[in-house]
C-alpha cells in the first residue's frame, strides 16, 4: 500500500510536464525524466557557474526559441533543480539559478562531456558558449600536468567575466572580475577552444578578431599544454 502511494505521489509531482515517463525505478530513469527533455540539460549547464537572466540565457543557447525556455524553466524550477529570483535594486531584475541540488548535477554535464568527446564524430571546432567552454577546461585539465603550478588566469567574453585558478591538480573557475590574474584572454569562446583544444596560435586568432590575451607570455605558453582531449574510440564500419 505504501509502495502503491508513493508511486502516485511521485506521477503526481511529474503531472503537468511533457517530460516523457519511463515508468522504472532505476535512478538513472528518472534522472532522464528530470533533465531529458531537449534543451533541458543545456539551461542547466548554462546556469553552472551562476545566476542568470533570461536573455543571456537566450543569448547563449541560440537554437532555443523563448516559448521552450520559458517551459524548461518552469519545468526544471518545478522539480527542484532551478531557483527563480530578483536581484536588489539598482538593478531589480529577475534571474534563473541553480538550487544546491541543482548544482550536483555537474558531474553529469562534465562526465557526458567527456564521454562524448572521445565518439570520432565530436567536432571541438563548433560554436560553444562561455560557459560550456569554462566547463570544458575544468573537465579536461590534465592533474598531472599542472604540477607545482600555481597562478590565476581571466577569461572576458563581452560582458562576462571569469576568474581561474589554477593549483592542486585543477582549476576553479568563478564568474567575476579576474583583477589579479597573471595572463587574461578575451574574445570568444570558439576563439579561446581553437587556442586551448585545437592548436591555433594566438596571432591568427587575433587577426580574425577571436581571441586576444595579455600577461604574462611563459605562462600563456604552458596553458593549453594543461588540458587534453580524450582519445577518440575507434568505430568498425
Amino acid at each position: 500500500m505504501k509502495l502503491e502511494k508513493a508511486t502516485n505521489r511521485s506521477k503526481m509531482e511529474m503531472k503537468g510536464s511533457d517530460s516523457r515517463r519511463f515508468d522504472d525505478a532505476c535512478g538513472m530513469a528518472h534522472g532522464l525524466e528530470l533533465l531529458g527533455e531537449r534543451w533541458a540539460l543545456f539551461v542547466v549547464r548554462e546556469l553552472m557557474l551562476g545566476p542568470r537572466r533570461f536573455g543571456d540565457l537566450r543569448s547563449d543557447l541560440p537554437g532555443i526559441s523563448a516559448n521552450v525556455l520559458t517551459q524548461r524553466l518552469q519545468e526544471l524550477e518545478a522539480r527542484g533543480i532551478v531557483t527563480r529570483t530578483t536581484l536588489p535594486p539598482p538593478a531589480n531584475v529577475q534571474v534563473y539559478g541553480l538550487t544546491p541540488w541543482g548544482y550536483r548535477a555537474e558531474i553529469i554535464v562534465k562526465e557526458l562531456g567527456r564521454w562524448a568527446a572521445a565518439s570520432p564524430a565530436h567536432n571541438p571546432n563548433l560554436p560553444i558558449s562561455p560557459v560550456s567552454m569554462m566547463l570544458s577546461l575544468r573537465t579536461l585539465i590534465v592533474p598531472e600536468r599542472v604540477g607545482d603550478l600555481d597562478f590565476i588566469v581571466g577569461f572576458r567574453f563581452g560582458a562576462l567575466a571569469f576568474r581561474g585558478h589554477v593549483r592542486k591538480g585543477e582549476i576553479v573557475i568563478t564568474r567575476e572580475e579576474p583583477k589579479d590574474a597573471a595572463f587574461t584572454f578575451s574574445g570568444t569562446a570558439p576563439g579561446l577552444g581553437a587556442f586551448v583544444h585545437g592548436e591555433v596560435p594566438i596571432p591568427a586568432l587575433e587577426a580574425e578578431g577571436l581571441l586576444s590575451v595579455e600577461g604574462d607570455p611563459t605562462l600563456i605558453a604552458a596553458f593549453p599544454d594543461l588540458f587534453e582531449l580524450p582519445e577518440k574510440v575507434v568505430v568498425k564500419d
